[in-house]
């Protein structure tokens, strides 16, 4: 079976990533799983109580459990499924590790940009975030990064996921997310 293709969703916290992957699954012409650390830690699988109690320090725990959500990214798209992944990537220790293990996939990398006050007033309205993280991720995650395909994430996401979907039927060669793989974006 051949692997399967991926879309790879980056930008701030807040930003409309999920939004944009549950209109690109509903709207893409092909089968498309959508994953993130969000749904592995709804799911419950970390012990998140121990980890805000102090009893688990989650920066000892981070870089394996980084690793381990990047080699299962790899996993799935052995298997031939196409994968909408949504991601806030930390760029010393998520862009090398997905960068190896997807190097040989075929993968289109999208920016989610976003003023940071409609980023800080979406945080507010979510209440499950913490307060701040959408203004240093602003700050932070777009440095340095190219992509394939930037996304305004004001617009609507039915009409944003409809501007990817053609961009990325257009696509052709190696995704932008592979360039300088000797340095991190």
């Amino acid at each position: 079976m051949p692997p399967g293709k991926i879309i790879l969703l980056h930008g701030p916290s807040s930003s409309g990533k999920s939004t944009l992957a549950r209109a690109l699954q509903s709207t893409i012409d092909a089968p498309f799983w959508h994953y993130s650390i969000d749904h592995i830690k709804d799911a419950g699988v970390l012990p998140s109580a121990r980890i805000q109690s102090g009893e688990f320090n989650w920066s000892s725990l981070r870089p394996a459990f980084l690793s381990a959500f990047a080699h299962s990214v790899g996993v799935i798209m052995a298997e031939g499924n196409n994968l909408i992944l949504e991601h806030i990537l930390d760029q010393h220790v998520d862009v090398p590790q997905l960068r190896q293990t997807l190097v040989d996939q075929d993968l289109f990398f999208v920016g989610l940009h976003c003023p940071l006050d409609v980023l800080q007033a979406r945080e507010i309205a979510r209440g499950d975030r913490f307060k701040g993280s959408a203004a240093v991720d602003f700050q932070t995650v777009h440095a340095g990064m190219t992509y394939d395909f930037i996304v305004d994430s004001t617009a609507p996401a039915a009409q944003s996921a409809n501007q990817l979907i053609a961009a990325w039927h257009k696509r052709s060669g190696r995704s932008a997310f592979f360039d300088h793989p000797d340095k991190i974006p």
